[in-house]
């Protein structure tokens, strides 16, 4: 085959001579093909097809179009693979004979080049293969005849990119990696949230010893046929993500994204806009749920992060790196498990539940009071962190709070209506939390609190035995108890959040680190403040401090703990 970019008039002009000189092999300047492939506008919008080099190309519906290329001698081997991208393609390879060189009167001289001319373009030429659909097809023959071979392409259902790669020398170049004699992707191990694949690896790569990389696509819409099609969906621009480290498998949804939810920005994303070609203005398509990840040459791989019970295509393709052509292995999709079936806590009226949540996980509790009732309330003690709870009343959402320490909602009644509590987690870590929900309103087991609860410490009333604290109370009376615990010169805030558990009651604490209780509230919130004085403490020593409210029904609430150092010298 030759290497060709001249216009049909001058190729037929060139073939002319072609045939005055003795036949040899085919052959091909192999340094000059390997300049001529590396330039990429050297083919561009050219009706010939290179030897050994694959083209891409584009087509507008409707539209066909035509390429052509030589091949000198009988009996040469011939491959053409022709490879759709985002729509099926109609395509047909036809072969003409080359004219004869004399004239029947054995002058030796050629026929006029228009006379030529007629005597190609005129004949329809022998039909060798025809193929109508979207997948990677092949024509290959051990010994084809010589003639100019003409490849028609027509695309019926919208305008597409597509390949094209002919060769005379297909046993040697084998540009695109081989596949193992079982070529399916096997689904190992299913969970929830993660799907591991398996597959044989390329002969290319064991045994040819070439560079083979394997690329894996994942998307929740159908499998893909070639590496041409995955990029016809994302960006021309969009890079192949890089490998993960080495023992670690990658989690291409920590795109924060498998799951995968679109951000606000989506208009400015790489891989999701279709850039304009040929002066056709496109607009932007919305974004798809397709990741693509290349691997190196491992052929086992974890894919995490994915959604419960929901259904994914699996597509891995083997990408020769020293030509970059790709090869797909059979497809296959699963989907994942569903979500572990929750077990609903019933709540039993007035009484406090405890509650304990997974970091990110969540719990659900029901409540249905056994009589008709005209208000319900659900009082909510988050230990650490702030949860988010929600309500629902015979399915119709009441209420979505997000809560810290103590609060209290209290909701219409319903003749003989169920609730269904909803409480998530932090995404810090695990969550401790009480809760009790009535349809009796006097009812209350958490004392009211403040909106502020912190303990304020005044540096100026500060001895070598003693400290002053000030905190604020509420209108309703409640017990208030302070404790005093002795810790190290070196105790810091994390240590003190640590043990910011605000459900530990002072039944909890020694004997010895209470330093008194009393009684306390105000009618008038400005002046709902108490402060009190700890004595006999030591100089120069670090403390502790923690105020417990402790409520009509028994329950108490610990205030944010204070820590206070007396001073050294008097």
């Amino acid at each position: 085959m030759l290497l060709l970019r001249c216009p049909l008039p001058l190729l037929l002009l060139l073939l002319l001579p072609l045939h005055s000189r003795p036949q040899k092999l085919p052959t091909r300047d192999e340094e000059l093909f390997q300049m001529q492939i590396r330039d990429k506008a050297f083919f561009h919008d050219s009706s010939v097809i290179p030897d050994g080099a694959e083209i891409s190309s584009y087509l507008f519906r409707d539209t066909p179009k035509r390429y052509f290329f030589v091949v000198e001698e009988d009996n040469t081997p011939l491959a053409v693979t022709v490879t759709p991208c985002d729509a099926p393609l109609e395509w047909k390879l036809s072969v003409q004979e080359l004219p004869e060189e004399a004239s029947g009167e054995g002058s030796g001289d050629p026929e006029p080049l228009e006379q030529q001319k007629q005597q190609i373009t005129n004949e329809e030429g022998t039909e060798l293969f025809s193929y109508k659909g979207n997948d990677v097809e092949y024509f290959v023959s051990s010994s084809s005849p010589s003639g100019l071979y003409q490849l028609d392409l027509l695309s019926t259902e919208k305008d597409t990119h597509f390949k094209v790669y002919a060769t005379t020398t297909p046993e040697s170049d084998q540009p695109y990696p081989e596949l193992p004699y079982d070529p399916r992707i096997d689904v190992t191990s299913l969970g929830r949230t993660t799907v591991t694949l398996a597959w044989k690896p390329s002969p290319t790569a064991s045994l040819l010893r070439q560079p083979i990389q394997y690329c894996i696509v994942i998307n929740k819409e159908h499998n893909f046929k070639s590496l041409c099609a995955v990029e016809a969906k994302l960006s021309s621009d969009d890079a192949f993500m890089m490998a993960p480290k080495p023992g670690l498998d990658f989690s291409p949804f920590d795109f924060a994204h498998f799951g995968f939810p679109a951000d606000n920005n989506s208009g400015k994303e790489r891989g999701f806009l279709k850039s304009s070609k040929f002066g056709r203005q496109t607009s932007p398509k919305p974004r798809v749920d397709l990741h693509r990840v290349c691997i190196g040459n491992k052929n086992i791989f974890t894919v995490s992060d994915l959604k419960p019970d929901t259904q994914y295509y699996f597509d891995m393709f083997a990408v020769n790196t020293n030509t970059n052509m790709s090869t797909a292995y059979v497809g296959t999709f699963a989907r994942t498990k569903e979500e572990a079936k929750q077990k609903t806590v019933e709540l039993k009226d007035g009484k406090v539940t405890d509650v304990f949540i997974k970091r990110k996980g969540a719990k659900f509790l029901r409540f249905a009071p056994v009589s008709s009732h005209q208000k319900v309330t659900f009082s909510v003690h988050s230990c650490l962190d702030a949860v988010q709870i929600q309500v629902r009343r015979d399915g119709k959402l009441l209420l979505s709070q997000s809560v810290e320490g103590v609060r209290q909602f209290q909701l219409r009644g319903k003749a003989k209506a169920k609730y269904l509590i909803r409480l998530k987690g932090s995404k810090k870590g695990a969550s401790m939390l009480k809760i009790l929900a009535t349809s009796r309103p006097n009812k209350q087991s958490f004392p009211s609190l403040p909106e502020d609860t912190r303990i304020k410490a005044f540096d100026k009333l500060r001895t070598c035995s003693s400290v002053t604290v000030a905190w604020l109370g509420t209108q309703e009376r409640n017990k208030f108890c302070i404790y005093k615990r002795e810790v190290d010169d070196n105790y810091n805030e994390e240590q003190k959040k640590r043990e910011q558990n605000q459900c530990l009651g002072p039944d909890t604490r020694k004997k010895s680190e209470k330093v008194l209780c009393k009684y306390f509230h105000s009618q008038n919130i400005q002046k709902a403040v108490t402060t009190e004085t700890i004595r006999g403490l030591q100089p120069g020593k670090s403390y502790l401090l923690d105020v417990y409210v402790i409520g009509h029904g028994g329950h108490s609430v610990k205030y944010q703990s204070k820590l206070v150092k007396t001073r050294k010298f008097c």
